[in-house]
């Protein structure tokens, strides 16, 4: 059953394996083990069902989140993930926006981190820290503030809502 859309010219088979139509594992991936072939394809089809349940959307594109990994157009878009040679029970996910301005980069990647994390019973990880690629103008501070969140879920248990990045709160 094909759920990713279309398939073709503008997307990838959602079971496939495309490198040449991902970005490069960046420096948040570094000496872990990024996930590659069967495992990648795995752990994205689980994304693509969480981040439907969780309305994880590129309004831009008006697809699941999920489905840029596929999209031709955007060749060095998307998601990579690594398991942590650091951490048991951890993943790591790098995401990179289509543009190095992207507005959407931060809701995309927060959205992304809330949704992993409130729904570990979907995949084999306790915790996903997620990262936006050093490509991304803001990237500093949006792993700042990804930190912070990731700070809060270790801390309470819970996944911070939507305050949580609100001056006072964090």
């Amino acid at each position: 059953m094909k759920r990713l859309g279309s398939t073709g010219d503008t997307f990838d088979d959602e079971d496939a394996f495309v490198p040449d139509h991902l970005p490069a594992p960046g420096s948040f991936l570094d000496g872990h083990d990024v996930l590659t072939d069967e495992e990648h394809v795995a752990f994205h089809e689980e994304t693509w069902e969480v981040f439907e349940e969780r309305g994880v959307y590129d309004v831009t594109f008006g697809y699941n989140l999920a489905k840029l990994n596929l999209d031709t157009r955007h060749p060095e878009a998307g998601f990579r993930y690594a398991e942590s040679t650091d951490e048991s029970g951890v993943l790591l996910a790098e995401f990179t926006p289509t543009t190095e301005f992207c507005p959407a980069g931060n809701s995309l990647a927060i959205g992304a981190f809330r949704a992993w994390n409130g729904l570990t019973d979907r995949h084999d990880y306790d915790l996903v820290r997620v990262r936006v690629a050093q490509m991304h103008n803001e990237s500093e501070s949006l792993n700042a503030d990804l930190q912070r969140l990731e700070d809060q879920l270790e801390a309470t248990g819970e996944v911070p809502g939507p305050d949580a990045l609100q001056e006072g709160s964090a």
